[in-house]
């Protein structure tokens, strides 16, 4: 069998998700727990009083070529690694922390929980199976997070959200500290991000998952992603045109989209599982076990963990990294999707890995009014 690996490792020392909101940081409060952005990339975000950050789940660079992604395209001004895994929750906890995964210990959307010895759902906080875990959620990243130390610098962090998340698994995970702002609409998104950020002195997170959700169902050929596209560069549009003078806003995303019908979906025979633990993301799939025979027999390449903890990023570790590590780590196929017996194969839209559709986000940039 021909392996087709493709891995660019994250630039964690300045140019990636990590480095992007150690930038935001740094500006606001003269300090940062992570390096900043590289003086090439952090030269294109102009200095304001307050800084919007727009994540857009699911954009990948790649994706803004889309005929609906014009004004998004036109405000790119560089890409972005995102971090590995190339997932929400690992990205999401990135921005939570201003960490990368290596320091903030979230590992995969899919995480092994040593205390509880189960693999955890970190979207929804549940089994794989759907119960409920009995875990603390606000002690799962390191205190104190960024909107902690932002706070005590002064400054306000809000976060503006689909008003459904409040009060979810996942936001309670990562928002620790931070006011949440709910809304219904696209409409009531552009206006709680203009009216929130005309406060100097903040940090305005605005999170929309219209792409990332259109992409996991439909793929990108689908009639619903193009609508989603459309959402999103209007609302980006629409901001860019009503923030005031003292605001810049930037907008990136947590990862890239690869469309992967069934006929790219491998499903790993049932007798595999026996002692193994499969967890981590259909991309690149954690093995607790025997990974490296396994990868003999279908279209994936095993990278034993000494090869590749680096991935996740740079020491100091986090103090529980050890035990939520797997033995190592089957990278799919470029064109493949690994499923484990647990997998959801009825989504079309897939990442997790490293190739540049999945790992490269854009950073864009808009201030004053115009996009600059």
């Amino acid at each position: 069998m021909v392996q087709q690996m493709h891995v660019t490792v994250p630039d964690y020392a300045g140019g990636s998700l990590v480095n992007l909101i150690a930038e935001l940081e740094m500006r606001l409060t003269g300090t940062s727990v992570s390096p900043p952005l590289h003086r090439r990339l952090s030269a294109h975000i102009p200095e304001g009083d307050t800084y919007v950050l727009c994540l857009f789940d699911g954009l990948g660079s790649g994706q803004l070529s889309h005929p609906a992604g014009a004004p998004l395209l036109r405000s790119q001004r560089a890409s972005l690694d995102c971090p590995f895994p190339a997932t929400t929750t690992v990205s999401l906890s990135v921005l939570a922390t201003g960490l990368p995964p290596s320091q903030h210990g979230l590992l995969g959307y899919q995480s092994w929980l040593p205390e509880l010895e189960v693999v955890a759902n970190t979207i929804h906080w549940t089994t794989l199976w759907g119960e409920k875990l009995d875990y603390p959620l606000e002690t799962f990243l390191p205190y104190p997070n960024l909107a902690e130390r932002l706070t005590a610098a002064g400054i306000e962090v809000v976060t503006i959200q689909p008003a459904h998340f409040h009060d979810s698994p996942l936001t309670t995970v990562l928002f620790r500290g931070c006011r949440f702002e709910g809304v219904y609409t696209i409409g009531e998104w552009v206006d709680a991000v203009v009216q929130l950020s005309a406060e100097p002195g903040r940090l305005v997170v605005a999170y929309l998952p219209n792409v990332d959700y259109a992409a996991h169902v439909g793929g990108q050929k689908s009639a619903a992603y193009s609508e989603a596209m459309e959402t999103i560069a209007s609302a980006w549009e629409r901001l860019g045109i009503r923030l005031a003078d003292h605001v810049v806003a930037v907008a990136t995303a947590d990862h890239g989209h690869i469309d992967f019908p069934k006929p790219k979906q491998f499903k790993i025979p049932k007798g595999d599982h026996d002692g193994r633990i499969f967890y981590g993301d259909g991309r690149a799939m954690f093995v607790k076990g025997d990974g490296e025979s396994l990868a003999a027999r279908i279209p994936a390449t095993w990278v034993p963990l000494e090869d590749m903890i680096h991935w996740w990023g740079p020491e100091p570790r986090h103090p529980d990294l050890g035990q939520r590590l797997p033995d190592g780590v089957l990278v799919a196929d470029d064109d493949i999707l690994l499923l484990h017996r647990h997998s959801d194969d009825r989504m079309v839209g897939n990442h997790g890995a490293l190739t540049d559709a999945e790992r490269l986000i854009p950073l864009m940039v808009s201030s004053g009014g115009v996009d600059s």
